[in-house]
């Protein structure tokens, strides 16, 4: 006779997981739940429309068409001969960058900080994002100026936040006033985002509105993160302020996120810095040793040069930069149905073009500047960011950092395609 296994104390199958549940979940929910990039997504895609032999000219990234200066590129040629840079440095950051980027920042700002309160990171990006993972907590609000870059809500989701949209739009030259900001406010903020100049605006807050702005935030005793990577590339009366050094109160609760990428032409090289209160900028290099650990040291040396350096090459950059920004706003506001403020800062224009939405061109009716944007992309071979991705749909962002031919072939060609536009 068998000694058959008793039916009782058989094994039970286990039941399949339902749909959805976390065991069945391929990718993480916090991750699943992050947009690509809109502007890398339509560079990219510019990009590989350009290799397969299309004549497609891109307004989509905002990356000057420069070359990293002779100086920064020799500095970091002989790094890569130095033994000491082959090796592991401080996840931090080499102490010689830190002690320089806080002596650029009081040549540039008038903030005084010790390099101990410096973070080197993997560009402006990794810094946003450790930023906000060292002070949020989960459900920690964050009031975000809107049109917003498209990386500040991710990265706040990411650390837990949860980002509070406050819209301005081109009737105030893209500024939120201190009254919406008061009226977002609830018990759960925590952070202001701060950026001026703006991208994808290009908007910049004078010196008395950014004081306004400082001073509420140290009445409510908020949280500042400040983005200053447009810092140099103000035009006309404009003018850079840095909230920490006009508002000395809002030091101990404000944290500076800055870098060598567009100041420099150095996209590529991904260096870019956190500044803030000690402990806060610990915590952040304490998860950037596990994360990264040290950024690459051939590139820090040419970031050491470039901030060490003086401005003659960004002035050169900046003066070209203006030619552009009053040829694209000109050229846009040629075209019917596009309202395209002037900016004062960046790279970028923000046209309204919902007076466009809706008409037929080329045999379309778009209803969102995303679909008009694929329209462009397609029939005038020029590629363009929709609103969406700024958080305000109705918009298309153009980046004037390219060539001056490029950049007026460009917008010709949306002049024909848009004016062919009717009811």
């Amino acid at each position: 006779m068998s000694a058959a296994t008793p039916a009782s104390s058989a094994t039970p199958s286990p039941s399949p997981a339902p749909a959805g549940s976390p065991a069945q979940r391929r990718v993480s929910a916090r991750v699943g739940s992050i947009t690509e990039s809109a502007t890398l997504a339509v560079d990219a895609k510019a990009k590989a429309l350009k290799a397969a032999g299309r004549p497609v000219i891109g307004f989509g990234a905002g990356e000057p068409d420069f070359p990293t200066p002779d100086y920064i590129v020799e500095a970091a040629v002989e790094a890569c001969r130095v033994p000491k840079y082959h090796r592991y440095t401080p996840a931090g950051g080499l102490p010689e960058l830190k002690t320089a980027i806080a002596a650029k920042t009081l040549r540039d700002s008038g903030y005084e900080v010790d390099a101990s309160q410096v973070l080197v990171t993997n560009g402006g990006k990794q810094a946003i994002y450790e930023a906000f993972a060292a002070i949020l907590d989960p459900g920690d609000e964050v009031i975000v100026p809107t049109p917003y870059w498209t990386t500040y809500p991710e990265s706040i989701r990411l650390a837990g936040g949860v980002p509070v949209e406050v819209v301005a739009d081109e009737t105030t030259g893209y500024r939120v006033s201190v009254e919406q900001l008061e009226a977002a406010r609830t018990e759960r903020t925590k952070v202001l985002l701060f950026v001026s100049p703006s991208n994808p605006t290009g908007a910049v807050y004078s010196e008395a509105q950014s004081e306004e702005i400082g001073r509420w935030a140290v009445e409510h005793g908020l949280w500042v993160l400040t983005d200053e990577i447009y810092e140099h590339l103000v035009y006309g009366d404009a003018a850079f302020t840095s909230l920490p050094a006009i508002v000395p109160e809002l030091r101990d609760k404000c944290i500076v996120v800055n870098g060598v990428a567009k100041t420099y032409a150095m996209t590529g090289w991904r260096v870019g810095w956190v500044i803030g209160p000690k402990d806060v900028v610990k915590a952040a290099t304490n998860l950037q040793s596990h994360a990264t650990s040290n950024v690459s040291n051939v590139a820090q040396a040419a970031a050491l040069a470039a901030v060490s350096g003086d401005l003659t090459a960004v002035a050169e950059m900046r003066t070209a930069f203006d030619r552009r920004r009053r040829t694209i706003v000109r050229m846009l506001s040629e075209i019917e149905g596009v309202v395209c403020p002037t900016p004062e800062g960046a790279f970028y224009v923000y046209p309204s073009v919902k007076a466009l939405l809706g008409k037929e061109i080329r045999g379309k009716r778009p209803q969102t500047t995303v679909e008009l944007a694929a329209l462009i992309l397609d029939e005038a071979e020029v590629a363009v960011v929709p609103g969406e991705a700024f958080g305000t749909p109705g918009y298309l962002r153009l980046s004037y950092a390219l060539g001056d031919d490029d950049l007026a072939e460009g917008v010709s060609r949306l002049q024909k395609l848009l004016g062919e536009a009717s009811a």
